[in-house]
């Protein structure tokens, strides 16, 4: 007796074999040879059954339907969307939903998301009825009918405070404990609707890795009341995912709270003797030198600004440039620092340096923290001697093998190569420089001049 045959003979359901048959085939086609006959079958003998599910582990996208039992274990912001053609807006609200052997995301529309964002509490009991399907982060299920049973037990914890470790996309009504790493301005936009939002950042870290925290609209302005080093709580906050990697967001309904005991912050680096051209990574050390803060007009005419800055570790040392908002931060030679997703870049004389922009953190430490190599190594062992004070070292512009103050030229490229040729109407600059520009371009080169060559040290 074959697969068909034996799914067939255990069903009941007032259908013929043969129909039953073509129902397989149809599922089959249907599903575009992502299933055999035997899983199709299975498939439509669900069906026939009513849907019905023992588990939530037992739920498959291929299902037309599912009837199953979930704890609420986390409840979604409702969100609301306008509809194509339709003058009302729509809702959704996600709702994660857990049993022994599982758990999966139900999304509740319209009138169903607005009554669960005012009566659904987590630890709730529910009976779903609703259609599975792959969702952008895995199996969902888009909820036709929810209604709570009190007389129903599942048998599992909720869970406590999470780490960033444990931190997933789409996770909801997060608690999360951490140490404030940095943190960035406020920062206006215009919705839709025609209103004004907020939106601001900070790094939050703990024992087990960090995580940027987006702050919205009221809770924005508490990023300009925090300061490096404090521990915080935040509560009912929401996991999203930006150029690959996860965030956690807070809105209206979240809570964020100073707490009196510290976190614990381990910040794991890469050895700077190992970093490679292109590479985005996290480097800890002392800081060495320091650069006054430069400023400089973009093409656009607003105004940039850049500070230099040279980091060692026990493997080696590497000049940072710290962009925008991250020129402010209160670091200086002698310093213990940790920065985090720098990009690697090639610098002036085939140097390699980092460079810190808008998405990086840059923190003082107090602990030395472990390398990625195989020891554990604190920050101050170097290869070459002591660290300097932060009275005593020189700025890393008096350590150059130039005389002088740096000179800014802004000019459009009229010839690219080696050199690259500036022009800005009443002089031509020939520039020795690495950079990748292009014909026309309009370019900032910051550097030293010699003889009738510049030297240029950084490339806007």
């Amino acid at each position: 007796m074959g697969a068909i045959e034996e799914i067939y003979a255990d069903l009941d359901a007032d259908v013929s074999e043969e129909e039953f048959r073509e129902a397989v085939e149809e599922k089959i086609e249907q599903m575009g040879g992502l299933a055999d006959e035997e899983t199709a079958a299975m498939l439509i003998a669900h069906d026939l059954d009513g849907g019905e599910v023992e588990t939530i582990s037992d739920i498959e996208a291929g299902l037309e339907e599912a009837k199953f039992l979930g704890k609420v274990t986390s409840i979604g912001e409702l969100r609301t969307f306008e509809r194509d053609g339709d003058d009302e807006d729509g809702h959704v609200l996600n709702v994660e939903l857990a049993d022994e052997t599982g758990s999966v995301r139900a999304a509740l529309w319209d009138d169903d998301a607005v009554a669960a964002d005012d009566d659904l509490e987590r630890g709730q009991v529910l009976r779903v009825k609703g259609r599975p399907k792959e969702g952008y982060s895995g199996l969902e299920i888009n909820v036709d009918r929810i209604e709570p049973d009190a007389d129903a037990d599942i048998d599992i914890e909720l869970d406590g405070p999470s780490t960033v470790d444990s931190l997933s996309l789409g996770q909801s009504d997060v608690e999360l404990r951490g140490l404030v790493l940095d943190t960035g301005s406020v920062r206006t936009f215009d919705r839709d609707d025609g209103s004004e939002g907020k939106v601001s950042n900070v790094t939050l870290g703990d024992e087990t890795g960090r995580v940027r925290v987006t702050l919205w609209d009221e809770q924005a302005e508490r990023a300009e009341e925090l300061t490096a080093g404090t521990s915080l709580e935040i509560v009912d906050g929401y996991v999203r995912e930006r150029d690959g990697d996860l965030e956690l967001h807070v809105g209206d309904r979240g809570e964020i709270t100073e707490l009196e005991e510290a976190v614990e912050f381990v910040p794991q680096a890469t050895d700077i003797d190992g970093v490679e051209i292109g590479e985005t990574v996290d480097i800890a050390g002392v800081v060495r030198s320091a650069d006054p803060k430069r400023t400089f007009d973009r093409d656009d005419g607003s105004e940039g600004q850049v500070r230099n800055v040279r980091v060692q570790d026990q493997t080696g040392d590497i000049r940072v440039a710290l962009w925008g908002e991250k020129a402010d931060a209160d670091i200086g030679p002698g310093d213990e620092v940790f920065i985090a997703d720098v990009e690697i870049q090639e610098g002036w004389q085939d140097d390699l340096e980092a460079s810190a922009n808008w998405r990086s953190t840059v923190a003082k430490v107090d602990a030395s923290p472990p390398s990625r190599g195989e020891e554990s190594v604190g920050l101050d062992e170097f290869a070459d001697g002591e660290a300097p004070s932060r009275d005593d070292a020189a700025p890393e512009s008096e350590s150059d093998p130039v005389d002088g103050e740096p000179e800014t030229f802004t000019g459009t490229v009229v010839q690219p190569g080696d050199p690259v040729i500036l022009d800005n109407g009443d002089e031509t600059l020939h520039v020795e420089t690495d950079a990748d520009v292009h014909l026309g371009q309009e370019v900032t080169v910051r550097g030293h001049r010699d003889g009738d060559r510049f030297r240029a040290e950084d490339v806007f």
